[in-house]
């Protein structure tokens, strides 16, 4: 059973700065981007690169290395791969053009611990990050110094606005040299999920045309453990001690096929998500389960707006409906995309077994939309903040597993605090 504890809102507390991380060094001659640090966990790694010209690169550290060939159809991106790593060190490397010398880059990467760990684990999450029209965005800064193991990036990250593969590409070229975006990527494991913006146009369906090729250049410059299935959609899910989530992909298949919940109603997350997702839900034992995406989970937002949970109801229904059979304690839902930061109660104890809690964190960094401001029945928290970002700090060292959600400025400053409980199920004291 996953319990409530009372919020602390609006306490002035300052976030505590986690252990610190060390950026990495890229050449400028022959490094576009990078290196970034993508997914990691006990025993692997992958690094990603951008480079300027053609050819065949090494990345090497004391325990091996990972050899790749770059090319244009790739867009000059590429991400190497860490294998035999040991849980819970630190890995140094470096990057060389194969067979020569000196190094073009180099960085390092700290491994996550094993699966059933109780260690402590901080998650940050965001979105909405427009550098357009902010391109001094602060909280890049703070979510540096709160050093979390693993930076969850919701969509809108960067705005493109377009299906075209050339203007997806440049956007993340501009975004990612960003220079306060930059080091963060370089220092913080990263996982991406995109929303209307980055997937081609605003509050649009799968029905997009064009949309191959955001996944295309999705997949160039991110990093991700994996992406969706077949050639479609870029779902996937990554574990760190007592904490698992599970990013879902909200735009490919919204609207391209009937429900498998109601045939005569759309789909949001289509058959194929819908059969992984609770697939890897029955076999997490991981006492939190997170449930992310780019669109927030229930509808109250600024009128005349459709795509959000809210008009998928019926499969926002079988989801929990389908939580309470299992019987699977312990699920937070964290959404985007609404330039309003928000936690919802989601009174569906009957339904799902216990009552959930939606996260909304947005913007990092843009403007707030007030009348996104609807009321909820549920509603613990609203803020119209223009720089904002959510931090998970999940301790299952005691005889429950306990999660402290926290919403933070650049300052530091923690404007809603909110602690859940779940079980300790699966995990151990390694």
């Amino acid at each position: 059973m996953c319990l409530l504890l009372s919020p602390l809102q609006g306490t002035g507390e300052r976030l505590a700065p986690g252990p610190g991380g060390i950026a990495g060094v890229g050449s400028t001659v022959t490094v576009s981007h990078g290196p970034f640090v993508g997914h990691v966990d006990h025993s692997s790694a992958l690094v990603w690169m951008r480079m300027q010209r053609p050819g065949s690169y090494e990345l090497s550290w004391a325990g091996g290395r990972s050899v790749v060939e770059v090319g244009p159809e790739s867009d000059l991106c590429c991400s190497f791969p860490l294998t035999g790593l040991e849980p819970e060190s630190d890995v140094a490397f470096s990057v060389h053009r194969t067979g020569e010398e000196p190094a073009l880059a180099s960085g390092r990467l700290h491994t996550g611990p094993k699966p059933a760990s109780r260690a402590p684990v901080r998650l940050v999450f965001g979105s909405c990050a427009n550098d357009l029209k902010r391109p001094q965005q602060p909280i890049w800064g703070q979510i540096r110094r709160a050093a979390p193991d693993a930076l969850i990036l919701l969509g809108d990250t960067p705005y493109i606005d377009s299906t075209e593969l050339e203007v997806q590409r440049r956007r993340y070229r501009e975004f990612f040299s960003q220079p306060q975006v930059a080091p963060a990527l370089a220092e913080i494991s990263t996982y991406a999920t995109w929303d209307d913006h980055d997937f081609g146009r605003n509050d649009t369906d799968g029905l997009l045309p064009g949309k191959e090729n955001s996944r295309r250049a999705f997949l160039e410059y991110h990093a991700n453990p994996s992406a969706g299935q077949g050639g479609a959609g870029i779902y996937t899910s990554f574990r760190r001690g007592p904490v698992e989530v599970f990013l879902l992909d909200t735009r490919w298949f919204a609207g391209t096929e009937p429900s498998f919940v109601d045939a005569e109603r759309p789909t949001l997350l289509g058959e194929q998500q819908w059969a992984w997702l609770r697939r890897e839900l029955r076999s997490s034992d991981a006492p939190f389960k997170v449930l992310a995406c780019g669109m927030i989970w229930n509808g109250a937002t600024r009128p005349g707006k459709t795509d959000h949970w809210g008009n998928y109801a019926h499969e926002r229904e079988a989801l929990f409906r389908w939580l309470g059979q299992q019987q699977i304690s312990g699920v937070v839902l964290v959404g985007g995309d609404i330039h309003r930061t928000r936690v919802v109660r989601h009174a569906v104890g009957e339904l799902a077994g216990e009552d959930l809690v939606e996260w909304i964190t947005s913007p990092l960094a843009y403007n707030v939309i007030k009348a996104a401001n609807a009321p909820h029945p549920g509603l613990l928290y609203d803020g119209g903040l223009t720089d904002t970002c959510l931090v998970f700090d999940i301790d299952a060292t005691a005889e429950e597993a306990v999660l402290i959600g926290r919403i933070i400025d650049p300052a530091g400053k923690v404007h809603f605090s909110l602690q859940q409980r779940a079980p300790l199920a699966g995990t151990s004291g390694d």
